[in-house]
């Protein structure tokens, strides 16, 4: 008798024992896909592994086999069954998490033959670019995918969105004169994409996030650009981290992985300073502008006890750039004119239905709005809570400023840049948020930088890091002038423009990290919980809290904190959560895996988030 060791798309533990049938008895092997009957359904189970024995009675059989040859080659089941160990969810979740939608649903793919085999290369170090120049690493790039062909490796580039997938590809068939292939969720004929991909030519592959998992069996190369941007970490369960999927990868497969970066991550730079990664910094080419730290603090007051949205040195610089005929950008990382609308009598503030969220105010569409859920209403008149008729509008937007720069500069060109518009050129003065950042071959004669301390204030331990980040995009836009208002003027983010060390604001935040526990010297796991109703998700968050606290036995696991997540309401949902530190992720992962078994949660959504961003 033959047994098959089966795993399902579902967060149940695994792999299960089912009877493989005689007439599949020949042809069955590790990484094919079945039918198999679990419960009353009947799903797509994956091969993980063949035994003559089993240990439990009354077993079903496998229904039908999907596949004649092996769909997942033995490094990617290894890789998958890393992700689950380590992202704390079921071995058959990290599966379809890698392969296509149209794989998942037990499609077939026709014959895959001969390309179970992945060759591994001479191992290499990691190699980890800090690039101040911007888009110099791009050099590198091209020569070390140029190297791989050469030695009839494959290799894959992984980039944050889907736009730069496809620039990123016309960039190398240019500069290589050879055809790269796309790969990304969702996209036109995915799994003939994906299928492609399986035979055992060289090619490049340019992808986001999910081509870290492609299947290919030559792989020599793999390089993660951007790759502290956080669209690399999955939303939806399990939350893997597609930097530390193409490590892992590159363990299993002994291929050279390539970290790129203008600003990198604490984590990465660690890497490099436990010389566990090489590191490249390339310098900025381009002369480096006048930095100057403006303090808020001691701007005056306006009428109405208000403080002027721009410093008098602000102002006067950009008079000086439009005489001079140049180009300025005020950056402010919030959209709409209003950040919350407040009744003036009894202080209501007016939040989305559906989100924990105060409403945005757009005042060229004159609709209050939701950034979160895209809910929409128009102003009301008069105030929903006490009936009064003054609802005050506060707080800045770039809409906000567009205002304020048409009334203190009537001759000048004033433009909101945006998604759906990122050309300055008719513009005197650009305003605009994070998106400008990655526009390719913009240049400004002054930047401006406003509201950068709620994004440092946030409830947040990487809120510093991210800004580090937004400054070192913003600031490879000039050479002239780079101005920020804010009131934490000796903070090491705005230092280490002052000083023009690109290490200062790494060595400063991994000290502060160190002394606080936070990663990367230890890990950080949230264990989320929604619900529809406030009080249900509430008490079984706390119920958890206190059995996790209770059967927790070891001393690397502490269980840190019980509280709303931020927003406490999402999209209908509440939201809940539990906090633990650790240093080892796979023993903590497993302690929560078997704890959440006997967790009775009825109407409440759990998922567990290791290394959350």
């Amino acid at each position: 008798m033959l047994y098959a060791k089966i795993v399902v798309g579902l967060a149940v533990s695994g792999p299960f024992d089912y009877i493989v049938p005689e007439a599949i008895k020949e042809k069955i092997k590790v990484g094919v896909r079945v039918w198999v009957s679990f419960g009353t359904r009947r799903i797509v189970g994956y091969v993980v592994g063949l035994a003559k024995k089993s240990g439990v009675k009354n077993l079903k059989p496998v229904l039908e086999l999907i596949d004649e040859q092996p769909l997942l080659t033995e490094k990617l089941l290894l890789l998958t069954k890393w992700i689950a160990d380590y992202y704390c969810c079921s071995w058959g979740e990290a599966i379809e998490t890698a392969i296509p939608e149209d794989l998942r649903k037990g499609k077939k793919t026709g014959d895959a033959s001969g390309v179970l085999k992945v060759e591994t290369t001479e191992a290499s170090p990691y190699l980890l670019i800090h690039d101040l120049d911007g888009q110099a690493r791009w050099d590198v790039y091209i020569a070390e995918i140029k190297k791989a062909l050469d030695s009839k490796l494959s290799a894959i580039l992984l980039l944050p969105d889907v736009p730069y997938v496809f620039k990123a590809r016309d960039t190398i068939e240019k500069r290589l004169g050879i055809n790269a292939r796309i790969l990304y969720r969702k996209q036109p004929k995915e799994l003939e994409e994906w299928v492609k991909l399986k035979d055992n030519e060289p090619k490049v592959v340019v992808g986001t996030r999910s081509a870290v998992f492609a299947p290919l069996s030559n792989l020599g190369l793999m390089i993660i650009d951007d790759e502290e941007d956080s669209v690399y970490k999955q939303e939806q369960a399990p939350h893997y981290h597609a930097r530390e999927a193409g490590l892992t990868r590159s363990k299993l497969e002994g291929f050279k992985l390539i970290l790129g970066s203008s600003a990198p991550s604490l984590e990465s730079f660690y890497l490099s300073k436990k010389q566990k990664a090489k590191y490249t910094l390339i310098p900025r080419r381009k002369e480096f502008p006048e930095v100057k730290i403006i303090d808020t603090r001691r701007l005056p007051f306006q009428a109405g006890k208000k403080k002027a949205i721009l410093s008098r040195l602000l102002e006067d610089s950009i008079y000086s750039v439009l005489n001079e005929k140049g180009k300025t950008l005020l950056f402010l990382n919030r959209r709409g004119f209003a950040t919350s609308a407040t009744c003036h009598n009894c202080g209501k503030v007016l939040k989305c239905p559906r989100c924990s969220i105060n409403l945005v105010y757009h005042f060229k569409e004159d609709l209050l709005g939701c950034h979160y859920c895209n809910f929409k209403m128009q102003p009301p008149k008069i105030c929903p809570e006490c009936n009064s008729g003054y609802i005050k509008f506060s707080g800045a937007g770039t809409e906000k400023i567009e205002s304020e720069l048409a009334r203190i500069f009537p001759q000048a060109r004033i433009n909101i840049l945006d998604e759906n518009n990122l050309n300055p050129q008719n513009s005197d003065i650009a305003i605009a948020t994070s998106s400008v950042i990655r526009q390719a071959g913009l240049e400004f004669d002054l930047i401006g930088v406003l509201g950068i301390d709620n994004a440092l204030n946030r409830v947040d331990f990487r809120s510093t890091e991210k800004v580090s980040g937004l400054l070192s995009g913003l600031i490879s836009l000039t050479r002239k002038k780079f101005l920020i208002q804010t009131g934490l003027p000796a903070h090491h983010c705005f230092q280490a423009l002052l000083k023009k060390d690109a290490n200062f604001f790494y060595e400063e935040e991994l000290k502060q990290r160190r002394q606080l526990g936070f990663p990367p010297y230890k890990h950080m796991v949230l264990v989320k919980l929604r619900a529809k109703i406030e009080d249900k998700v509430k008490d079984a968050a706390e119920s958890l809290c206190a059995n996790l606290r209770e059967i927790n036995k070891s001393k690397d696991i502490e269980i840190v904190a019980v509280n709303p997540s931020n927003p406490a309401k999402l999209r209908g949902n509440y939201h809940w959560q539990v906090l633990l530190r650790c240093s080892k992720v796979i023993a903590a992962s497993a302690f929560l895996r078997n704890s959440l078994k006997n967790f009775r949660h009825s109407g409440i959504i759990v998922t567990v988030d290791v290394d959350p961003l």
